[in-house]
């Protein structure tokens, strides 16, 4: 379900924190974002996107398909969409030297899996442009589009646009940009942001007399990634002077940046990394907000979640940071409050970089706190549970049973109507649980209030949930247990069908991979509780698309199924269907030696860390030829 206008415009106002939407408003927010920045029109600032929502999008749903595909470019192109000549991957993300050196680590290891030495890795920095992605065939011009499949804008080469360097057509990937000197001087009163004027370039319309003119003054051109000026070294330089390279990459170009791009130039190394769905595992792009402030706090005020968590939220003075004007941020918990002497008075420094924004980065000048006793929304007591303020009176804080309520509509993501306003007044009316709002007709609705229109509709919506299909993770998700959110309802149903997870215990789930116990323990209480809801809901025969079960080993005979294998160095076929063969086998691959590998298989050109690795927890090594004979 799309958000309205008014909750975006609310969210843009910052009337809206970003930790005061769910899951599925962050999601649908920031896929509205990406598109207005497509099409040329953004609704907010890049710094806003890059800082705040996609990273704390990546947060809480790191499988979004915003993170695992390519997402379009938000023409509206009323031609056909053809094939690529290559595909056209997105760009990996990093914000800090951190992340950046983890990548280098893969780098490394990648490169010891294939024998490349490690003063052998070459790196290649160039500006990542801020403009609009496409390719040039030599012939054809195509949008970036899905990433397979583009549009055809060859018609802004017949009107003349240039090639960056007064070079020749046909190099690939690249993207359509105008110079920022011209752009402040000659477009900046017609157009709010480069991003809009380049759009403007490849619409169907016919152009305006000042693009015409900026494309006749060689301002506005396609800029192949070949064509980009380039810093070139190896893995210890590029570590010594990362900043610099930064600086000095980011100053090469007159067009707008938003960041540097990292690749490697190795293409044994390439090779080896490969690509997702998303993006290639061996180029990485770098992007940082150091912008900050120091902001004096209004008051603290405390609000309730729907797991009855309190968490504090700093009103402050408005300022402007990063282009926005930020009037709230949260303090994440009171354990923080208490701490560092967040209070009304103290001084903050707030910056708009990191995964929780706007984040409060230290307390500067500390202040008296007040800590609440009682909850905001019921009045009972307060508990502490590690750092955090709780609510324990999970069945009856009506901040708790509205959010519970909203927040099963928002992850079925299949209806219209049951917004917070909504769920506000059928609280007012006695509603408790889901099941009762299912069981609800027209006329009760119509007794509580609701339009007669708008009781058909909601009564419709609820039809339509039941029946429109969704899948069983999803339905499962909405309960809102703790910790069984989208990604491990969908892995414990991997492992279990949905009519038998109420029975499992906590051995059971603890097994699957990627349950801790502590997690299996929170998901046999949450399942123990929402059990009687979930079987009232049940009634209304839900169209649940149902999850494959993973194929159990021991259903598997091959004699190597459960064997932990690693596969190393260059083999005579492709290391990535050797990998797929064992795993349809039942063969666990596994990517770094331990005591509990069973074997190390080897190709040509292997390092020798991972066969001294290997004689040293006694990891019995196989040739590649030796290995196939094995499975045959």
């Amino acid at each position: 379900m799309a958000l309205l206008s008014s909750v975006i415009n609310q969210i843009i106002q910052q009337e809206i924190l970003t930790d005061d939407l769910s899951d599925d408003d962050l999601a649908d927010f920031c896929q509205a974002a990406n598109l207005a920045y497509r099409s040329g029109d953004p609704i907010i600032s890049d710094q806003d996107y890059d800082f705040i929502y996609l990273p704390a999008l990546k947060q809480r749903l790191p499988k979004h398909p915003l993170f695992e595909s390519i997402e379009p470019e938000g023409q509206s192109f009323s031609e056909e969409k053809v094939l690529l000549p290559e595909p056209m991957l997105s760009t990996d993300k990093a914000y800090s030297w951190d992340e950046i050196r983890k990548w280098i680590e893969r780098l490394e290891k990648s490169a010891t899996d294939i024998g490349l030495a490690y003063v052998d890795i070459q790196i290649k920095a160039t500006p990542k442009l801020d403009g609009f992605a496409g390719f040039d065939d030599g012939t054809r011009l195509y949008t970036r589009g899905d990433g397979k499949k583009g549009s055809d804008i060859s018609r802004v080469f017949e009107r003349g646009l240039q090639v960056y360097n007064d070079s020749e057509r046909g190099q690939g990937a690249g993207e359509i940009v105008v110079k920022k000197s011209y752009f402040k001087s000659h477009l900046s009163n017609d157009f709010e942001y480069p991003r809009n004027f380049q759009a403007s370039l490849i619409k169907e319309k016919a152009l305006d007399q000042k693009a015409q003119q900026a494309i006749a003054d060689k301002a506005a051109l396609f800029v192949p990634f070949m064509q980009l000026p380039i810093w070139l070294g190896g893995i210890d330089t590029l570590s010594t002077q990362f900043e610099k390279i930064v600086t000095d990459i980011l100053a090469t170009v007159d067009f707008d940046v938003d960041g540097v791009v990292f690749e490697v130039t190795n293409k044994s190394l390439k090779t080896q990394m490969g690509a997702n769905r998303k993006f290639h595992r061996w180029q990485i792009a770098f992007k940082e907000n150091k912008d900050k402030a120091q902001v004096k706090v209004l008051s603290v005020t405390p609000q309730v979640g729907r797991t009855g968590k309190i968490t504090p939220v700093a009103e402050l003075e408005p300022t402007l940071l990063s282009g926005a004007t930020i009037v709230r941020a949260t303090g994440h918990h009171y354990g923080l409050v208490k701490e560092q002497g967040l209070g009304t008075g103290s001084i903050i420094e707030l910056t708009r970089s990191g995964l929780v924004i706007p984040k409060i980065n230290q307390v500067l000048k500390a202040a008296a706190v007040d800590i609440p006793e009682h909850c905001p929304s019921c009045g009972e007591k307060l508990q502490w549970e590690s750092d955090f303020l709780m609510c324990v009176n999970h069945d009856i804080c009506p901040a708790q049973v509205i959010g519970k309520m909203e927040y099963f509509f928002k992850i079925l993501a299949n209806n219209d109507g049951f917004g917070i306003a909504t769920i506000e007044k059928l609280y007012e009316h006695g509603m408790r649980k889901i099941s009762q709002i299912y069981a609800l007709s027209v006329n009760d609705l119509s007794a509580m209030g609701f339009g007669e229109k708008t009781s058909v509709n909601l009564v419709n919506q609820l039809k339509r949930s039941s029946s429109e299909q969704i899948e069983d993770w999803r339905f499962l998700a909405a309960f809102g247990v703790v910790r069984m959110g989208l990604g491990n309802c969908e892995n414990l149903l991997k492992s279990y069908p949905l009519n038998a997870i109420f029975g499992l215990d906590l051995e059971q789930i603890s097994a699957i991979n990627g349950f801790a116990e502590l997690t299996a323990q929170m998901m046999v209480t949450g399942l123990s509780a929402i059990r009687p809801e979930f079987d009232l809901l049940n009634q209304y025969r839900f169209n649940l698309e149902l999850t494959s079960l993973q194929k159990d080993l021991a259903e598997l005979t091959h004699h190597l199924s459960g064997k932990k294998i690693i596969f190393t160095g260059k083999m005579s076929g492709s290391r990535e269907e050797m990998k797929k063969q064992a795993k349809s086998i039942g063969i666990q691959v596994v990517s770094s030696v331990s005591a509990k590998t069973d074997y190390l298989v080897i190709g040509e050109k292997v390092g020798q860390n991972k066969i001294e690795s290997a004689k040293k927890f006694g990891v019995e090594v196989l040739s590649e030829k030796n290995y196939l004979a094995m499975i045959e």
